[in-house]
C-alpha cells in the first residue's frame, strides 16, 4: 500500500469531522473563524495599516484590531465607518471572508435544524408517559381497537394510549384521526419503529405499560412469527421490569399457539382468531342474530362483562343471585380462582366468591329487590328434537377445516355440508355426525349458484377469500355472492339463515342491502376481542366457554319455550323459565326488529327485569346452555 499524501490526510480527517455531526462542524467553523481573523489582524498590526486617526486617537493594539475584525466578520456594515483606503482594502478582505463564513454557519444550523425536525416527525423521542396501553405493530385493527380503549377510558381522568409500528410517524397519526376522530379525554401518542428492535422498543416505554397489545401484519407471509418475536422482545428484554407484563396478542395459525405461549409463559394472553372466526360463524349461521349478541358483549359502548364482590349474597342460590340485580345480568360465577358459566341454580356462593354480571357499567351493579315470579305464565313446551339439516357454504378459506370440525358438533347425526368453491378439492376429514360434498365453481356465477338447490339448505354460509384477494376485492366477492342469493331465496319463496363473513366493517353496511341474517365481520370482532382482554385479562377464561362447543355457549331459542305466547311477563318470570331448563337468560330478540340497524336488529341483551315484555311469534330469548 502506499503512503498516502498530505491531500488524502486532509481530506481524510476532514470526513472524521463532518461524521461527528453539527457540533463539530460549528467548532471547526469558529476555529476556521478566529485563524482567519488572527491573521489579517496580525498583518495590520505588523505593516501598521491603520485607519487614518483624528488628532489626539492613537493607533489600536493588536487586540483592538483582533475584535474590530471579529466584528466585521459577523457584520458587513460595520466597515462603513472605517478610514484611509489601505485599512479599508484590510478590513474588506475581512469582511469578504465573514460573508461566507457567516452564511456556512446559517446552513450548518439550518441543516441541523431541519434533521431534528426530521427526526422528531419521525416519532423517535420516547415515551414518558406511564400507566399507557401499548398497540405494538399496524393493522386495519388498530383503529376500532383505538376506538374502543377510548370509549372505555371515558371514565379514566387522563388515559394514553401508545402505538409504536412501522411506518411514516405523520402518516400513521392522519389515518387514525380519520379513522377515530374524536379521542375524548384519551391521548394517543405514535412512535414509528420496529417492535422487534429492542432499542425502538424503549421508545414506547413498555416497562410502564398498563397493557400491551400486540397484531400481526397484514403484509406478512409468517404474521405469527412477527407476534412471537415481538413478544420475545418484551419478555426476554434484559431492561424489562420485574413485576409480569399484561400482554395480549393475536395469533392466526394455531400451529403456533404452542410456540406463542411458550414465549409469553403466564405474561400474555392469546386471541387465536382464525379458530374464533370460525366457531363464532358455525354459532351464528345455526342462530341468526348471535353476532350482534357477542358484538354487544365484547365493545365497550354498550354492557360489558364484570366481575363483582357480594359479601351480602354469600350463602345464597346462583339462582337468587340472579334475581338479586334489576340492571344486571349474572351469568355466573368465580369459585377458587376457577370460572363457571352457568352454573347449576342451586350452586352456593361462598366467602371468597365473585359474580360474573353483564352490566351497563361497573357503576350499576347495585343489588335489588326481587321481582315477583309468575309461575302461570311459564310454558311448559319441550325442545323439539334436533333433526338431520342441510348446510351451504360458499367460498374458501383458511378457516374452513375448523368451521366443518365445529359444524359436526353441533349437527344430528345424517347431516349433509356442501361446499362451492373456486379453488382445488380441499382434503376434508370423516366426520361423524355429517358427510361433505365439494362442487368446484365461481360462487359470483349466476349459473353455478343456480345448479346448487339454494332452497334446500336451512343454513347457509359465505366465506371470504381472505386468503388470497385483498379485503376489497374479497369482500366485493362476498357482495356479488349475498345479491344473487337473495335473488334467488326470493324467487323460490325460502327464507334461508343467511351468515356471510366480510372483512371490512363499512361493506357490511353496503351488504346489509342483500338482508342476510347475519354479518360475521372478523376484524372487528378479533380487535373486540383484543380490546377487552388489555383491559381485564380475567375475561380470557370467560371468552374460552363462550366462544367453545364445550360448556355452556349463547343459544336463541324461540321465547314460546320458555314463557307462553302474548301474556305480558317481566324479566324475572323470565329468570324462572329458564333455570328450569338449566339454563341463564340473559335478553332476548324481537324478530320485528331483526331487520333494523337503528333497533340492534332487535337484540336487547340485559334487559331491565321489571319492565314487562310480551313476546310473539319469532321472538327469541338469548340464554346460556350446555347444548
Amino acid at each position: 500500500m502506499s503512503t498516502p499524501s498530505f491531500t488524502e490526510r486532509l481530506r481524510y480527517w476532514f470526513d472524521g469531522v463532518m461524521a461527528k455531526g453539527t457540533g463539530a462542524l460549528v467548532g471547526l467553523l469558529g476555529i476556521v473563524t478566529l485563524v482567519f481573523i488572527t491573521i489579517v489582524a496580525a498583518i495590520v498590526t505588523l505593516f501598521g495599516i491603520f485607519p487614518t486617526l483624528v488628532d489626539g486617537d492613537e493607533n489600536p493594539d493588536f487586540f483592538e484590531v483582533l475584535w474590530g475584525n471579529l466584528m466585521r466578520a459577523m457584520d458587513a456594515g460595520t466597515i462603513g465607518g472605517d478610514q484611509g483606503w489601505p485599512f479599508r482594502a484590510a478590513m474588506l478582505v475581512v469582511t469578504i471572508g465573514g460573508i461566507f463564513l457567516v452564511a456556512s454557519l446559517i446552513g450548518i444550523i439550518a441543516s441541523a435544524f431541519d434533521s431534528k425536525v426530521d427526526e422528531l416527525r419521525k416519532g423517535r423521542s420516547r415515551v414518558l408517559e406511564t400507566d399507557h396501553t401499548l398497540i405494538l405493530g399496524w393493522s386495519s385493527k388498530v383503529f376500532p381497537i383505538i376506538a374502543e380503549l377510548v370509549i372505555a377510558n371515558e371514565s379514566r381522568r387522563r388515559s394514553t394510549i401508545v402505538v409504536l409500528a412501522e411506518g411514516d410517524k405523520v402518516a400513521m397519526e392522519d389515518d387514525i384521526r380519520a379513522q377515530v376522530p374524536n379521542s375524548g379525554r384519551t391521548k394517543i401518542i405514535v412512535r414509528s419503529g420496529t417492535p422487534m428492535d429492542l432499542t425502538d422498543l424503549e421508545v414506547a416505554n413498555p416497562h410502564q405499560a398498563r397493557s400491551i397489545v400486540i397484531l400481526a401484519p397484514e403484509d406478512s407471509d409468517d404474521p405469527d412469527s412477527v407476534v412471537i418475536k415481538t413478544t420475545l422482545a418484551l419478555t426476554n428484554n434484559p431492561n424489562r421490569r420485574s413485576d409480569e407484563y399484561h400482554i395480549v396478542g393475536e395469533i392466526q395459525d394455531p400451529a403456533n399457539l404452542e410456540a406463542a405461549r411458550l414465549v409469553g409463559r403466564n405474561e400474555a394472553d392469546w386471541v387465536l382468531s382464525s379458530d374464533l372466526i370460525s366457531r363464532i360463524t358455525v354459532q351464528t349461521c345455526r342462530q341468526s342474530g348471535l353476532s350482534g349478541v357477542y358484538t354487544e358483549l365484547l365493545d365497550f359502548a354498550g354492557d360489558e362483562i364484570y366481575f363483582t364482590d357480594q359479601p351480602s349474597l354469600v350463602g345464597s342460590s346462583y339462582l337468587h343471585a340472579q334475581h338479586a340485580f334489576n340492571h344486571s345480568a349474572v351469568i355466573g360465577l368465580v369459585q377458587d380462582g376457577a370460572v363457571h358459566i352457568n352454573p347449576a341454580a342451586a350452586t352456593v356462593l361462598g366467602e371468597g366468591d365473585q359474580l360474573i354480571v353483564i352490566a351497563e357499567d361497573d357503576s350499576t351493579i347495585k343489588l335489588a329487590t326481587p321481582g315477583v315470579v309468575d309461575a302461570s305464565s311459564i310454558s311448559t313446551k319441550r325442545t323439539p328434537k334436533l333433526l338431520p339439516e342441510q348446510t351451504l357454504v360458499i367460498g374458501y378459506n383458511s378457516g374452513l377445516t375448523t368451521i366443518l370440525s365445529e359444524l359436526n358438533d353441533y349437527v344430528a347425526k345424517g347431516s349433509k355440508v356442501t361446499v362451492v368453491a373456486d379453488v382445488e378439492r380441499p382434503a376434508f376429514a370423516s366426520y361423524s355426525n355429517m358427510t361433505v360434498e365439494f362442487v368446484r365453481g365461481d360462487s359470483t356465477s349466476r349459473a353455478v349458484l343456480d345448479s346448487v338447490p339454494v332452497k334446500d339448505f336451512e343454513h347457509i354460509i359465505v366465506l371470504a377469500y381472505k386468503d388470497t384477494l385483498d379485503m376489497q376485492r374479497a369482500d366485493a366477492k362476498t357482495l356479488v355472492t349475498l345479491l344473487h342469493l337473495r335473488e334467488i331465496a326470493d324467487a323460490a319463496g325460502v327464507d334461508p339463515n343467511v351468515v356471510s363473513e366480510m372483512l371490512d366493517d363499512r361493506n357490511r353496511q353496503l351488504a346489509e342491502v342483500t338482508k342476510a341474517d347475519d354479518f360475521i365481520v372478523s376484524d372487528k370482532l378479533i380487535s373486540l376481542m383484543l380490546s377487552q382482554l388489555s383491559e381485564n385479562r380475567q375475561l380470557n377464561e370467560v371468552f374460552d366457554v363462550l366462544f367453545s362447543s364445550e360448556g355452556s355457549e349463547i343459544y336463541l331459542r324461540p321465547a314460546e319455550l320458555y314463557v307462553k305466547p302474548g301474556v305480558s311477563v317481566d324479566f324475572y318470570t323470565v329468570l324462572e323459565a329458564a333455570s328450569r331448563r338449566g339454563e341463564t337468560a340473559i335478553g332476548y330478540r324481537v324478530k320485528a326488529d331483526a331487520n333494523d340497524a337503528d333497533s340492534a336488529y332487535g337484540i336487547r341483551v340485559n334487559p331491565r327485569k321489571h319492565a314487562p315484555v310480551t313476546f310473539g311469534p319469532g321472538d327469541k330469548l338469548i340464554v346460556l346452555a350446555d347444548s
